[in-house]
């Protein structure tokens, strides 16, 4: 029996190969991993033994060649493919192990050059890794270190079983899949963010015990290239984790991630029913409990600051679903980890660095295909106000102003906030009509609206839902404008002396 090592990864390849020659098998290798197994005392002999000729071009040829790829390919069943091995003095290639150089590891390096870059594009190794996969009915293919073990096992027991060299050729097809694929979003022009064609690359991270609902099935992937800084990427310090915990969870990040000043939120069902921007986290954190308290209950808490012993015990008293921050002290860990059933996220929210590979997208599911978008990404200095009523809003409501518009852009559309203080005090969500919105934000902010300001995600289409808003206390209003009725908008933000400006943008979140 005979097997090829030729690996960039060398986790484990010692015990294999040791494994493997006490079963008897003749080990044939190149360059790093040939010297690897050589200065480990394992008998192994070069490719250049099978080929009869040398490794040229420095190194770019090594496997490419028809006594290695003749004896992957020939099918054992077929006298005439056993017949043309024999006429042309091939001998057959039982096992092929083998990963990939290290293209992702070497782009991401702080400026590498294109040339760098596509000598790690590896040539040789994948076309083993298709042929052994194609012929997986008589050969064994292994691109993963974790999946010696079980080769070995079986290899012991006579032979590895059909299903397992299956299994094998299944994950090395998705292996050389994903590796192409980072190949091709690096080679990529920035410019050309729709291309005609396109794949993405993903990683386990782990099942989930069901989906949205019990009778659905769900697991959590992690995009293979990514920057990480993103829930996938979260060290999880305490309880199991379910597919609605993590779109909470998500959510959550999302939002507290896009405020500079120490924030607090706390999310419902993908939307905030709670948030605050504030000098004192824990203050930030119990006028964010103050917007909806009863909402808060079983909810999701984010925050975008280290969470200290007086941060905990604030968040304490009330229950919640998790807890996501960059951080925890050792003094709040212990005060969290004492409260049943909360599961703990840590991220690292200032992750990312050098990645030419990452894809900056909204991506949707759809019946027979995807939606892609740009994310709706604006700096926090990048808006332009234009006061399109006779009052202007004073340099205190501009601020309030400018947190509700980053605030509204996190909620589903129709969206409404209703703000003081830097504080979410009432919210419409996901309402076929904006007037709607409008009420349950004012009714969930109560007397509080007095004195506050409003944001919309999208134009007023009539001037029904800024009367009621100044009725109910709003002093001054932050919307895109756009509207046929504008005009019909501003003469009634007149009437009551409300203070509006138009940003020109829009922030629907479906």
């Amino acid at each position: 029996m005979r097997a090829i090592l030729s690996v960039s990864d060398k986790t484990g390849l010692i015990d294999l190969a040791r494994g493997l020659r006490a079963l008897g098998v003749s080990l044939y290798s190149t360059g790093g991993t040939k010297k690897a197994l050589a200065d480990a005392g394992v008998d192994v002999h070069s490719i250049s033994d099978i080929t009869g000729f040398p490794e040229i071009l420095d190194g770019r040829v090594k496997t490419l060649h028809p006594k290695v790829h003749g004896g992957i390919l020939a099918r054992r069943d077929l006298a005439d493919h056993v017949a043309q091995l024999a006429e042309h003095g091939i001998e057959p290639i039982d096992l092929v192990v083998v990963n990939l150089y290290p293209f992702v590891q070497t782009i991401r390096r702080a400026g590498v050059s294109l040339q760098d870059a596509l000598e790690q594009i590896d040539i040789g190794g994948p076309t083993m890794i298709r042929a052994s996969a194609k012929n997986f009915p008589g050969v064994t293919i292994v691109v993963d270190p974790a999946d010696y073990g079980i080769v070995l096992e079986e290899m012991r027991g006579g032979e590895v079983r059909p299903e397992t060299r299956k299994r094998l050729a299944q994950k090395a097809f998705q292996h050389t899949a994903s590796y192409d694929t980072a190949i091709a979003q690096y080679l990529r022009e920035p410019e050309d963010i729709f291309p005609a064609e396109a794949t993405l690359a993903m990683t386990k991270v782990m099942d989930l015990r069901y989906g949205e609902n019990p009778h659905q099935k769900a697991a959590l992937y992690r995009e293979s290239f990514g920057t990480g800084g993103g829930i996938t990427s979260a060290t999880q310090h305490a309880g199991d984790l379910s597919y609605n915990n993590i779109l909470d969870f998500d959510a959550a990040l999302n939002i507290v991630k896009d405020f500079s000043a120490p924030t607090v939120v706390i999310i419902k069902h993908n939307n905030p029913c709670g948030l605050c921007s504030d000098d004192s986290l824990p203050l930030a954190y119990q006028k964010a409990l103050e917007g909806d308290p009863v909402s808060a209950f079983g909810g999701i808490v984010g925050l975008n600051r280290l969470v200290d012993q007086a941060t905990a015990e604030v968040i304490k008293p009330t229950h919640y679903d998790g807890i996501v921050a960059p951080g925890y002290s050792p003094e709040a860990m212990a005060i969290l980890k004492g409260k049943r059933g909360l599961r703990i996220l840590e991220v690292d929210m200032a992750a990312g660095g050098n990645n030419p590979l990452a894809l900056d997208m909204d991506i949707k599911r759809v019946s027979g295909g995807f939606l892609f978008q740009t994310k709706d990404a604006l700096p926090e200095g990048q808006v332009s106000l234009k006061t399109v009523t006779r009052r202007e809003p004073t340099e205190e409501e501009v601020r309030e102003l400018l947190f509700g518009w980053r605030a509204v852009k996190h909620v589903k559309s129709n969206g409404i906030v209703i703000v003081k203080s830097h504080a979410l005090l009432g919210m419409g969500a996901g309402q076929p009509n904006r007037v709607t919105s409008v009420k349950i934000a004012l009714e969930r902010a109560g007397a509080a609206a007095a004195g506050s300001v409003l944001a919309s995600d999208a134009f007023f289409p009539f001037s029904d839902g800024v009367e009621l808003a100044a009725k109910g206390g709003v002093r001054a209003i932050i919307q895109p404008g756009g509207s046929l009725r504008d005009q019909e908008t501003i003469e009634m933000a007149n009437k009551y002396g409300v203070a509006m400006v138009f940003t020109g943008q829009r922030h629907f979140k479906h």
